[in-house]
């Protein structure tokens, strides 16, 4: 019996998702950032707009690399719905770091929000960002 309401269904059902999966190397993370700049134009943002947000998965895909990883993969899921665009970057690298880092402010001024966490298995970055620049949960609350 699925536990999910009707309302998190059609979300769902209204949304696309795409997973993409490359090696921890530098060396691809363009097919990422091409990735996140295509699907970013799906949502009629500006041309500064999709840079913005290509800039930001670049740097966090950067902060879960780990030169250490050896032959692990970098993922980055990609959740677009009514004008938002959410990236879940999940990696190698056991440690973020510190919130006052310079890259962390570069993530901050480029989307709307940043969540952050580390698992047994790596770290995880998720960037949302809505074309009109409302969090995607603040305009689903809104009366």
């Amino acid at each position: 019996m699925s536990t999910t309401t009707a309302s998190e269904q059609a979300s769902e059902q209204a949304s696309d998702l795409v997973e993409l999966r490359v090696p921890a190397d530098p060396a691809y993370l363009t097919v990422v950032r091409t990735a996140s700049a295509g699907l970013a134009a799906r949502l009629d943002l500006t041309l500064d707009e999709i840079e913005d947000l290509r800039i930001a998965v670049d740097e966090a895909c950067t902060l879960l690399l780990d030169p250490a990883a050896g032959s692990q993969q970098l993922v980055a899921v990609f959740r677009l719905g009514d004008g938002s665009l959410e990236v879940e970057v999940r990696g190698p690298a056991r440690e973020l770091p510190e919130r006052s880092s310079f890259a962390w402010a570069v993530l901050e001024a480029l989307v709307g929000e940043v969540f952050t966490g580390t698992s047994s298995t790596g770290a995880w970055i998720v960037l949302r960002h809505s074309r009109d620049g409302v969090a995607p949960d603040a305009r689903a609350g809104a009366v």
